[in-house]
């Protein structure tokens, strides 16, 4: 194992649950900002998986489907606010 993927997979596994609080909470992201950041994350999952550092790849991108939710909600939410 290279050292580089448990120290890339806690970088990650940290910026997932920095999003916990968005995620329950009723307060959301731009939905831009969402979708920006859980496409580029899933782009870094799949450049982690061809460097084989599979924790990271598998890690990045539960990262990137917790920003997606986070699109998913922002858009439910100004459908609601919108009637």
């Amino acid at each position: 194992m290279h050292w580089q993927d448990p120290v890339l997979t806690a970088a990650q596994i940290s910026f997932t649950i920095a999003l916990f609080p968005s995620i329950m909470s009723r307060d959301k992201p731009a939905l831009a900002t969402s979708l920006l950041n859980g496409t580029v994350a899933a782009v870094i999952s799949c450049i982690y998986a061809t460097l084989s550092l599979w924790f990271a790849a598998v890690s990045a991108a539960v990262n990137s489907a917790f920003w997606l939710l986070l699109a998913v909600q922002k858009r439910a939410a100004d459908r609601r606010q919108a009637g």
